[in-house]
């Protein structure tokens, strides 16, 4: 929904604050709702975090996938730390208010880490099939120096889709207190606000999101679709299984984020009936479960993050 300054409404030349909103009807139980959030962060960062230095440490795993993987831990961090201050100043403290500046710099970061954890899913769907379409020449096809290229490019990607989106909030009008349905700041949320018609920011959001999230998601059908095609192609069913055994904790990455990802910007943009409360949920599901549930996958399903780990906490295991 647009606002519109009346004819006779002057707009204040003080700078403009937003207010952040916690879970509607949940402002009772801030003391357990912070405990979730804050061991959700925790867990989080903490996950992510050792994930990051058993790949760093461990010479075993420098390998391509690990390095992706790598790459991944780095941009989840990313997207917990840029939310994580507004978030915990909320629940913990009720602090709601946030200057036009700071919303507009999280948004960027935000999204930006999250475009990059799109171009990095979309790489290490790429891994997947080199991986399963020519084992012997794997290492060969991904060398150190194109996993780097590969990973420069897509945050080089994502700085330039979303460097012009604070700058046309900026230039807009704004009522001197915004309401704002999350936490933090997200750009969907933001485009509402403006006493101006936003038409401009809503196409230029959508052809970032076509450019990342579609762009990506396609690549990643297309890889999937060329992997099932080379297993198929196996005489095997033991070779089989076995090739998309090393899939099953990407393809849970990839539904993890993906779902939730989608599913909040198709409610910002077509459920402008749905609950309040929904679009919450649905917005702290997109937040946290990617960074939480990453960690858990790869060290459950993958035998070298595992041993990796075993290794790091106790040298003295083989």
């Amino acid at each position: 929904m647009f606002h519109f300054a009346g004819p006779g409404q002057n707009q204040s030349l003080a700078p403009p604050t937003f207010l952040l909103t916690g879970i509607p009807g949940l402002e009772g139980h801030r003391v357990w709702v912070s405990a979730l959030f804050c061991s959700l962060y925790a867990f989080a960062l903490l996950g992510n975090s050792a994930v990051l230095v058993v790949i760093v440490k461990d010479q075993g795993l420098r390998k391509p996938m690990y390095l992706f993987l790598s790459m991944l831990a780095v941009s989840e961090l990313g997207v917990s730390l840029s939310t994580l201050p507004t978030v915990l100043g909320v629940f913990l403290f009720g602090a709601r208010e946030i200057g036009l500046d700071a919303c507009l710099a999280q948004m960027f970061l935000l999204h930006s880490f999250t475009i990059i954890d799109s171009g990095v899913l979309w790489a290490m769907a790429l891994d997947r099939f080199v991986a399963i379409y020519n084992p012997l020449q794997y290492t060969t096809i991904l060398t150190n120096f194109r996993i780097t290229m590969m990973g420069i490019g897509i945050a080089a990607r994502s700085v330039l889709l979303m460097a012009p989106l604070p700058a046309l909030l900026k230039r807009l009008p704004y009522l001197q207190s915004n309401l704002l349905a999350h936490p933090y700041c997200l750009h969907p949320n933001l485009i509402h606000l403006p006493c101006a018609d936003t038409a401009v920011n809503s196409r230029l959001g959508l052809f970032v999101f076509l450019c990342s999230f579609g762009l990506d998601s396609a690549c990643i059908a297309v890889s999937y679709a060329m992997i099932l095609k080379t297993v198929l192609s196996k005489a095997f069913k033991e070779g089989r299984l076995r090739a998309l055994n090393t899939c099953i904790s990407h393809i849970c990455a990839v539904v993890a984020y993906y779902v939730p990802m989608t599913s909040v910007s198709m409610a910002h943009r077509f459920g402008k009936d749905t609950s309040p409360l929904l679009h919450s949920v649905m917005a702290h599901i997109y937040l946290l479960v990617p960074p939480v549930v990453n960690p858990v996958i790869y060290s459950i399903k993958t035998k070298e993050i595992r041993r990796a780990f075993g290794r790091l906490f106790s040298p003295r295991q083989l």
